[in-house]
C-alpha cells in the first residue's frame, strides 16, 4: 500500500491539498516525486505478485496448523488481497482518472 501511494503521491497529492482548501499557483509545481512513479509502480506490482502467489497458493503447500490452512482465514485474506489490489489499481491509475474529477 505504501508502494501505490508513493506512486500516486504526484497526482493525487495536489488534488488533496485542493480538496482540503489548500490553493495557489504553487500546487502544479509539486512533482517532486514524479521521476519516482515507475519505480514504485514497479515495486507495487512486485510486491503484488507475490502477495497474490503467497495467499491463493495451494492449501496443501501450507504447514499443517498455520494460519494459511484455515479456510475461513484463506477466504478473509483473499477477500483483503482483492479489496487492496483495486485500492492500489486506483492509486496507480490516479493520473488518468483524477483529470475528470478536477
Amino acid at each position: 500500500m505504501v508502494a501505490a501511494i508513493g506512486a500516486s503521491v504526484c497526482c493525487a497529492g495536489p488534488f488533496v491539498l485542493l480538496l482540503l482548501g489548500v490553493s495557489g499557483s504553487w500546487i502544479s509545481t509539486l512533482t517532486a516525486f514524479e521521476s519516482f512513479r515507475p519505480y514504485f509502480i514497479a515495486i507495487v506490482v512486485a510486491l503484488y505478485c507475490w502477495a497474490g502467489w503467497q495467499v491463493h497458493r495451494p492449501i496443501e503447500r501450507c504447514p499443517e496448523g498455520s494460519v494459511c490452512a484455515i479456510p475461513k482465514n484463506r477466504q478473509r485474506y483473499q477477500l483483503f488481497f482483492w479489496i487492496f489490489t483495486v485500492v492500489a489499481l486506483l492509486l496507480i491509475l490516479s493520473p488518468y482518472w483524477l483529470v475528470w474529477l478536477a
